[in-house]
């Protein structure tokens, strides 16, 4: 897997590259909320999402640099969901990719603002970009795409679900739900605005849909698994949460051997969508594996 990780580490220089650049700075008092937003979203991260929107982009047949700032912008919803997923009301974490959250470094109220911060920088950056193109139509759908998946039918109504089945146990179905919602949301997101940005047709769509559902339940489920068997050095985070929280999870649910062959499973089945893209699609079938197989 040699091949896709060295093309992952040139898409998210490209990325990063931009992606610091959208960064405000202070220019009337408000360094502690710039200095917060720049904080988290460059402590590391997957980038996977800003990833898949370029690489379906260019699958399609479109420019990636005219998919770049909406790339861009689904890492900052990213980012600011996990400021406001650390904060006490959520899941009260102090620990995010190895370093202090951002509301242990800047405080509860500025780690709030942060997060607000980059969650409107990011539709400042695509509706900035719609203004200056001539791609109107297809640059609305794309922003219209991602606020949907962020919102209460997708990112937030998973975190929604999440809070109210604490202290419960949830059935594998309602599990899916909420992570369809919760993670899948915005990964689904991701794929869909690379193909729309590039004007692919409804085959295309539905295909790159079908992959990215298959890989965002997949991608949760080896979070899950990560959780019992993963290495605190390696996910920058203590392990064994979900049960020492009594959290219901694939693992609880599965088992661990169940869980891995259905994470397997459903990586194969995400492979398997991308036929209508032909031998084209190799990195994001490899991709798709990857993830499976990951540490952290």
């Amino acid at each position: 897997m040699a091949d896709v990780r060295e093309k992952m580490q040139e898409y998210i220089k490209i990325v990063e590259e931009k992606l610091f650049s959208y960064l405000p700075k202070a220019e009337n008092g408000q360094d502690i909320v710039c200095d917060a937003m720049r904080y988290s979203i460059t402590n590391g991260g997957k980038r996977i999402r800003p990833v898949l929107v370029l690489e379906f982009c260019r699958l399609c047949g479109g420019n990636i640099e005219k998919a770049l700032p909406f790339a861009c912008a689904v890492e900052m919803i990213h980012t600011y969901s996990l400021i406001h997923d650390d904060l006490p009301c959520m899941d009260d974490d102090d620990m995010r990719r190895g370093k202090p959250s951002c509301h242990i470094k800047f405080g509860e109220e500025y780690a709030l603002l942060a997060g607000d911060g980059l969650l409107n920088l990011a539709f400042e950056t695509m509706l900035k970009e719609t203004l200056n193109s001539d791609d109107t139509k297809s640059f609305i759908k794309a922003a219209y795409t991602l606020a949907r998946s962020s919102g209460v039918q997708g990112m937030i109504g998973g975190q929604v679900i999440d809070l109210l089945s604490e202290n419960s146990k949830n059935s594998l179905e309602r599990l899916k739900v909420m992570d369809k919602l919760k993670t899948g949301a915005l990964i689904e997101a991701s794929c869909l605005m690379g193909c729309i940005i590039a004007n692919a047709d409804e085959e295309k769509l539905n295909a790159a849909l079908k992959y990215a559902e298959n890989i965002g339940l997949a991608f949760q489920i080896v979070d899950d698994i990560l959780d019992v068997i993963g290495e605190p050095e390696e996910l920058g985070k203590p392990i064994g949460s979900d049960e020492e929280n009594e959290k219901t999870t694939y693992v609880s649910i599965l088992g661990l051997d169940e869980a891995k062959n259905y994470a397997e499973k459903l990586s194969e089945d995400a492979v398997s969508a991308l036929t209508v893209f032909g031998d084209d699609a190799e990195f994001l079938s490899e991709l798709a594996r990857l993830l499976c197989v990951r540490k952290k």
